[in-house]
């Protein structure tokens, strides 16, 4: 991946758009206008719409974030089959966790909420919204700027803000930790942002439906 795409110029306009939405969205649900998940899906959509306008704009245009229009297929079928790679990885995984003594459902399993509406909005949120505004962001924007400084300091900067930006409950939250590194290596090596976009969002959809069954 070519280094330098993203400039400070860009990263500060970027940055600046995401804290003034997500105070938008802390004033919104402290005020109970509407339901959380509504608050915070419109909330990602309207931040990838700023990212998107400031790398047009002001920066080097969408293929800096590698969304090249004319390469968006190719990430896809690429993506599938990381995902398809990563998913034999992490089955293999669970067997010898499994046979060590540790339930690695643990580590995957999300909360569904109650009611059909809400866990509609959340299936949509958390599968294809959140995925796309979040590699948008890490690993376009955040991972693009410190590239210029190596390929580990982009994917350590890329990949700890990643992890800072979910809830952390209990323990080391390993998929953000194995999703984190894995989106990077993806978007290093393949140089589209569609291959972590795919990622994201098979793996979100793999949780879901474990969470579902068990």
């Amino acid at each position: 991946m070519e280094a330098g795409k993203i400039d400070v110029k860009t990263l500060c306009a970027a940055v600046a758009a995401i804290i003034v939405t997500e105070l938008l969205v802390v004033t919104a649900v402290s005020r109970d206008l509407f339901h959380p998940f509504l608050i915070l899906g419109i909330a990602r959509i309207v931040e990838t719409a700023l990212i998107m306008a400031i790398v047009v704009k002001i920066g080097n245009g969408v293929s800096s974030i590698g969304l090249n229009p004319s390469e968006l297929t190719v990430g896809f079928k690429r993506g599938l089959i990381w995902s398809v790679g990563f998913g034999v990885i992490a089955g293999i995984s669970f067997v010898i966790l499994s046979l060590f003594g540790f339930n690695p459902l643990d580590m995957i399993q999300v909360q569904l909420p109650a009611g059909i509406g809400v866990v509609m909005m959340y299936i949509i949120i958390s599968v294809f919204i959140g995925p796309v505004a979040e590699e948008v962001f890490f690993r376009g924007i955040i991972y693009g700027f410190f590239r210029r400084w190596g390929i580990i300091a982009a994917l350590i900067a890329s990949s700890l803000l990643f992890i800072l930006a979910h809830s952390v409950i209990r323990g080391v939250p390993i998929p953000q930790v194995v999703g984190g590194i894995v989106f990077a290596l993806a978007y290093e090596i393949e140089g589209s942002l569609v291959v972590p976009i795919t990622i994201h969002i098979l793996g979100n959809i793999a949780m879901l439906i474990v969470s579902l069954i068990f």
